[in-house]
């Protein structure tokens, strides 16, 4: 005997409903009625763990509500004639009591619908308008990672109606391949710049081959500023070559700036023993002061302004102190001969117009000699003997106002 069912002496399981019972089945005959009652209640049990478990679904948010409609209905039918023994009419009412949450639950569900389709539209649009500023930029190197991104973003975004959708769809694709076009256009164009500068810098890189031997150091080293500024003018090669170019250019003129600085260095170092040289011939100028014989001056200081033109050229940082030290004697034998010729015949002025004469014989020499360097090109041979004409022009000045005091 339960308080839901009970069996009678024939095997007749009843379970009860309301005031009354109801048949729901027959059991051995003999056999144990508790049995055949736990049996039927086990079935009840069933059922009632399928309304707890909805109810917990319904409660979670976990079952839609059609689904949930589904399920209420399934187990209704179940409970009509169930054969089962337990408070069947509880099962009902709890049943009858999830309508209302079905209610809330599909307010909910649309409330839910309509915050993410809001939030999917927000997204999509600002999706859809990086897109278009992207599709309107310049922003080659970054813009098509970005765009691949913002695909990806799109894709994992739930769709929206299906006019607004594509909508929205279209100024995306419209945006990506119009920037797309234009990449494709920009490289391409910069291939065609670059293959160009490639062939410009090949005909420099041959230029820059052919002075790299060149001993004429201040052209040379002119031409070689020259094809740097058009280097750089070029632009860039393709990269894969670009460096292979520069080694080669850059390679070209170390061999003429190292030949260069060796020819430097051997300049200085003769330019240093001809300091010491002229150094030497200072200690016998300034011997010479303060002059006591004139005449012995005047011969010693011949000697000594020849073998000073002789000596060449010193580092350019002493040539103040010795040009300045040299100028001192050549002074004071200077202002000794006007004194002297205060008082002596100026027939000696014919030894300033021979002087003179020497010197311009001199330079009328160099002059030629430099004509010759000229046409030849010969730019240290120039140089040296501009040096040496400018050296001899201001001493035949000095013997020309010598040779004026004397008229």
């Amino acid at each position: 005997m339960s308080d839901w069912g009970r069996v009678d002496a024939d095997g007749n399981v009843y379970v009860k409903e309301g005031d009354g019972e109801r048949l729901i089945g027959q059991w051995v005959t003999g056999g144990d009625a508790d049995e055949a009652l736990a049996f039927y209640t086990r079935r009840f049990e069933n059922l009632e763990t399928e309304v707890n478990l909805l109810e917990k679904r319904i409660e979670a948010g976990t079952v839609s509500p059609d689904d949930a409609t589904k399920a209420i209905a399934t187990i209704r039918e179940q409970l009509v004639d169930a054969q089962a023994v337990g408070d069947l009419a509880s099962l009902s009412t709890r049943l009858d009591a999830l309508e209302p949450s079905l209610g809330e639950l599909r307010a909910k569900r649309k409330a839910e619908r309509e915050q993410r389709t809001a939030e999917a539209t927000e997204a999509k649009t600002r999706i859809v308008d990086e897109a278009e500023k992207i599709g309107a930029g310049q922003d080659w190197r970054n813009g098509a990672d970005r765009l691949r991104a913002l695909l990806d973003e799109w894709k994992a975004l739930p769709r929206l109606s299906k006019s607004a959708d594509d909508e929205l769809w279209h100024r995306f694709s419209t945006a990506r391949t119009a920037y797309t076009k234009k990449r494709k256009a920009h490289f391409g164009e910069q291939s065609e710049r670059r293959e160009k500068a490639q062939k410009i810098k090949e005909k420099l890189i041959e230029e820059a081959e052919a002075l790299s031997n060149s001993t004429e150091w201040g052209a040379t080293s002119s031409a070689y500023r020259d094809l740097m500024q058009r280097w750089k003018a070029a632009g860039s090669a393709p990269r894969n070559v670009e460096d292979k170019l520069w080694k080669r250019f850059r390679s070209a003129q170390d061999v003429f700036f190292s030949a260069r600085e060796a020819a430097n260095a051997a300049e200085e170092a003769e330019f240093a023993e001809n300091a010491v040289a002229k150094r030497e011939i200072l200690v016998e100028a300034e011997a010479l002061l303060p002059i006591k014989d004139l005449d012995s001056a005047r011969r010693a200081w011949h000697d000594i302004a020849d073998r000073w033109e002789a000596a060449g050229k010193v580092p350019r940082d002493q040539i103040k102190e010795l040009e300045g030290r040299i100028r001192v004697v050549e002074k004071a034998i200077r202002d000794a001969g006007d004194q002297e010729w205060k008082r002596t015949d100026p027939e000696k002025s014919a030894r300033a117009d021979d002087m003179i004469t020497k010197l311009e014989d001199a330079i009328a020499a160099i002059e030629a000699d430099l004509a010759k360097a000229e046409a030849a090109g010969d730019q240290k041979k120039i140089k040296d003997l501009r040096e040496n004409l400018e050296s001899r022009q201001a001493f035949l000045d000095i013997a020309k106002r010598t040779a004026s005091d004397f008229s």
